[in-house]
């Protein structure tokens, strides 16, 4: 009841519906980590397409196939990624001083000897000045500037405070209160930046530091939400076992690149080493991908697939929905040339029950994925996750339901609270079957909710629990067509 009732007349009073709608998260953020000459490595960076990957990490290098990787993902269909960069020992930033103000490039490496910074005092008041930060190449061009602002803390535009965290290029440190005099400084003239020891996918330094990438209260820790992860080229058995352990935490998707040069006949064991037990959030995909490298005339090199397969996740969950297979005759890989093995149909039927996602290129429809199981997907396993889709669509599944069920925390756990879980969930599940995630030509048989006395018992009421149980008819891919011919022989009328 709204106010108190005093006088005779007309009260109105907004009853809530119970109606609280669950949103489907993204299911194609991919998160890429890799070595770079450039960028942050203290967080990851959200990107929105391969320009922003450009200006935050340099833009393709041939000593590192991430930022390949990333191309190749913005080239299949790719629109929402994170770019974690990794950095070998004596990794240090560029650092110049101007009288009392230091200015250190804002990642460590060589790119910001590019870079030189300008003050400029103000002609009316000498203790503020304008800092501009200048692109040498582009002959001087100013890419960043800074007005109006003041050595002394706690000033509305002390320079610490504006620049640090807003500059794509530099951080300031004003280690004391005297105002700049104009002067024009490269970065680097105080310590030459390093881009530090090169570790790529092969070093154990590398893996190391890959691993620690993860867990709880990690750099990617902070990343609120991403799907899918691609470390191209690591074949290491041990940190790709780290790799599907952090993803089935967070509810992301590993895809793992087959090692450069291996045949089919040593696919099997390369599978069997990386299958643990968490291995159902990942999938592996063999062989390489011959494809045109820019930085060398267009001359046609080999590059791990990750990069090329999650664009082609990307894709297909667009266009079709997460519940489709990423494979298939639509699932062609932009920019392949060919592959670095061509398969046979043999060949490849040695592989697919083993769990080993396969590349092929078909007459008519060019390179595409011809695979869609798991690392889980080998046939005498039997495993409930043996296809892609079908995993995927319960991660997708188990993340919108956490987020979208978080308003229940605290509520009077009774029957009240429960029918409006049914409700709210059940019109979730319905929305998806009537998009077709689901098997089943009816509610009924696609998809059902439980929540009421039979889930949560009064023990459970009294330690504070209630239990949802949701259950789902997946579609699983059709890995093989039958069609059974036969002629009619001319029948004897009677």
């Amino acid at each position: 009841m709204p106010v108190a009732l005093s006088y005779p007349g007309v009260y109105i009073e907004e009853v809530p519906s119970g109606v609280r709608t669950i949103t489907g998260v993204a299911t194609s953020i991919a998160l890429f980590i890799g070595w770079a000459p450039r960028g942050s490595t203290l967080a990851a960076t959200r990107l929105t397409s391969f320009a922003d990957y450009e200006r935050q990490y340099g833009g393709l290098d041939t000593r590192s196939a991430l930022a390949f990787a990333v191309k190749q993902f913005y080239d299949n269909g790719g629109s929402d990624a994170y770019a974690m960069r990794v950095a070998g020992a004596g990794a240090v930033p560029a650092i110049t001083t101007i009288v009392d103000l230091t200015v250190s490039g804002s990642s460590p490496g060589e790119w910001a000897h590019d870079y030189r910074v300008r003050l400029t005092p103000r002609a009316d008041d000498a203790t503020r000045f304008r800092l501009d930060v200048l692109h040498a190449p582009s002959t001087d061009a100013v890419v960043e500037s800074f007005e109006n602002l003041s050595m002394t803390a706690g000033d509305a535009r002390f320079v610490e405070d504006v620049i640090n965290g807003r500059s794509a290029f530099i951080t300031v440190d004003a280690t004391g209160g005297t105002a700049p005099v104009l002067a024009t400084a490269d970065l680097g003239a105080g310590t030459p930046g390093n881009n530090g020891t090169l570790i790529g996918p092969a070093d154990p330094t590398f893996h190391s530091a890959v691993a620690g990438l993860f867990g709880i209260g990690s750099i990617t820790d902070r990343i609120e939400l991403f799907n899918l992860v691609s470390v191209p080229g690591l074949t290491d058995p041990t940190t790709i076992g780290a790799l599907q352990l952090e993803c089935h935490r967070r509810r992301a998707f590993l895809i793992v690149d087959a090692p450069d040069g291996e045949t089919v006949a040593s696919m099997p064991a390369i599978a069997a080493a990386i299958s643990g037990p968490d291995a159902m959030n990942s999938a592996l995909y063999y062989p390489w991908v011959r494809a045109a490298d820019p930085l060398a005339q267009g001359a046609v090199h080999t590059f791990p697939p990750s990069g090329f397969v999650a664009g082609v996740y990307a894709r297909t969950d667009a266009t079709r929905g997460v519940w489709k297979a990423p494979a298939g005759s639509d699932a062609a890989i932009n920019g392949a040339l060919g592959l670095a093995v061509t398969m046979s149909d043999a060949e490849n039927g040695q592989l697919n029950p083993l769990g080993i996602d396969c590349l092929r290129t078909l007459p008519v429809y060019g390179t595409v994925v011809w695979g869609a199981r798991t690392l889980h997907g080998h046939n005498d396993r039997g495993s409930e996750w043996k296809y892609v889709p079908v995993r995927r669509l319960a991660l997708f599944l188990e993340e919108s339901l956490y987020r979208g069920t978080q308003w229940v925390v605290f509520e009077p756990n009774d029957e009240p609270l429960w029918a409006q879980i049914r409700l709210n969930v059940g019109a979730f599940m319905q929305n998806l079957f009537r998009q077709g995630a689901f098997q089943g030509s009816s509610p009924r048989e696609a998809y059902f909710v439980r929540c009421d006395s039979t889930t949560t018992t009064q023990a459970d009421i009294n330690l504070g629990i209630v239990n949802i149980h949701v259950g789902f008819a997946p579609l699983k891919p059709a890995e093989f067509v039958v069609i059974k011919l036969q002629q009619i022989a001319g029948e004897i009328a009677t």
